[in-house]
């Protein structure tokens, strides 16, 4: 029997505003995700990609439509700030940890509302620590910590709960790319050895390719929603769809040779499966594919 969802959305709406100045931030978004997923929400600025993490935690409400997590129908609960702490733990771009704090009483912090001793919250707070890597960190306070390392806290403190759901709001933003990919690397890993199931707000391809499901929005809709099965084909999908593949086309054929073979490989697939009706992609992700590998066959024959 297959799993029931972790979380479900229906006709999921939110607008802000009224008359000729409002702003439809979700537009009827139906989703469903399944225990230990990890996924990726991607799109542009301003698409909706917070509004609707922010509903899934409980943070805002719906102006239409239905939220249930855990079985939970939010709309029915009256305990909000109780289901937040005990199913939802949130990572921010910014870490939010309290800076007169250590990094294990920040952890200790979220469960100081539950029915736990001191003693226990200390251990819950010191494993956690050391299964992000912290463990010599326990007794710093937020200021000796690096980015990457507060963050890491803010992750041990998301957790501190055991919560169902990990929501993760661009977690990598403020951070250099050595500590995003250390970071992405411990979601993952997490995501793996905890069976958590953790969605990323991102805008980085990067984050989103470490994740097994990508949902991308648009003008506050998912436009598409698929998972990877193949992390160079994902390059390549994201290439076509924007549209930079028709860039190198017909402005830097040159650069096609920049491809790796086992890129090629992907991309004679992928090209096929379009030719054959297989495939998902839009119109213009078939066109730029087929663009780019028509180039190829032409360099070839040079």
């Amino acid at each position: 029997m297959m799993a029931e969802p972790l979380i479900r959305t229906e006709n999921l709406t939110k607008i802000y505003g009224s008359g000729e100045s409002a702003v439809r931030a979700l537009d009827g978004i139906n989703l469903e995700v399944y225990p230990g997923e990890l996924v990726a929400v991607m799109g542009p600025s301003g698409c909706g990609k917070s509004t609707l993490l922010n509903m899934l935690g409980a943070l805002d409400q719906p102006t239409e439509g239905k939220v249930w997590v855990a079985g939970q129908d939010l709309s029915k609960l009256k305990d909000l700030d109780g289901f937040r702490a005990k199913t939802v733990g949130f990572v921010f771009q910014l870490h939010n940890l309290l800076p007169t704090l250590t990094a294990r009483e920040n952890v200790e912090v979220p469960m100081q509302g539950q029915k736990i001793s001191r003693k226990q919250r200390r251990e819950r707070a010191e494993y956690l620590l050391e299964l992000v890597g912290l463990g010599d960190r326990m007794d710093h306070l937020p200021s000796q910590l690096s980015g990457g390392q507060r963050q890491r806290v803010a992750i041990a403190r998301a957790l501190a709960n055991e919560p169902a759901l990990v929501l993760a709001d661009e977690p990598t933003g403020s951070l250099d790319s050595q500590s995003s990919e250390e970071l992405l690397a411990l979601l993952a890993d997490l995501n793996r050895s905890q069976g958590t199931t953790i969605l990323i707000v991102t805008h980085d391809r990067r984050v989103a390719q470490a994740t097994q499901r990508i949902l991308r929005m648009q003008d506050g809709r998912i436009v598409d929603d698929h998972r990877i099965s193949d992390p160079l084909e994902e390059d390549l999908r994201m290439l076509a769809r924007s549209k930079l593949g028709q860039v190198l086309v017909h402005q830097d054929p040159a650069a096609l040779r920049l491809l790796r073979p086992e890129e090629l490989t992907v991309l004679r697939r992928l090209v096929q499966q379009y030719s054959d009706g297989a495939g998902a992609g839009t119109p213009e992700e078939q066109a730029a594919l087929q663009a780019i590998w028509d180039e190829l066959k032409e360099m070839k024959a040079s």
